[in-house]
């Protein structure tokens, strides 16, 4: 039997090797997904997977870089950095190829070596500076 942070590790080191379906193999069928700056609430399963794959279309040259791994019983909380080269639209923003680095913090909920809850934050306006959104009441690029 693994550990909350080992589950929570699988799931962060298939992502950062791009590969969706591994990451969603160690997520509960049922899992709650909120990721605040997406404004996604109560989502599930198969809206982390869109995310998932929306990022790593997005993102070819993606690059996931875990900074710290906090495990508090089943809850597991990692501290990442997501860099990676616009090839693609990506959370309504048009693809203008800049290049993305944005500090991130995910927040786990693991049972029975799969998670069973994930909340994602990060600062959107960080997200959209980065990829040259120059108003926030209509996305437009620069």
């Amino acid at each position: 039997m693994s550990t909350p942070a080992d589950t929570v590790r699988a799931f962060l080191n298939a992502l950062a090797l791009r590969d969706v379906d591994a990451a969603m193999s160690v997520v509960d069928g049922s899992v709650t997904v909120t990721v605040h700056p997406l404004g996604v609430r109560d989502g599930g399963s198969a809206d982390l997977r869109a995310m998932l794959a929306e990022l790593v279309a997005a993102f070819p040259d993606l690059r996931l870089t875990v900074r710290q791994v906090v495990e508090t019983g089943r809850v597991v909380t990692a501290e990442l950095k997501v860099e990676g080269t616009q090839a693609t639209d990506y959370a309504g923003v048009v693809n203008q190829e800049k290049h993305l680095d944005v500090d991130q913090a995910w927040r786990f909920t693991v049972r029975d070596d799969h998670i069973a809850g994930l909340d994602a934050y990060w600062c959107q306006n960080q997200l959209y500076r980065r990829l040259a959104v120059k108003r926030l009441d209509q996305i437009a690029i620069v």
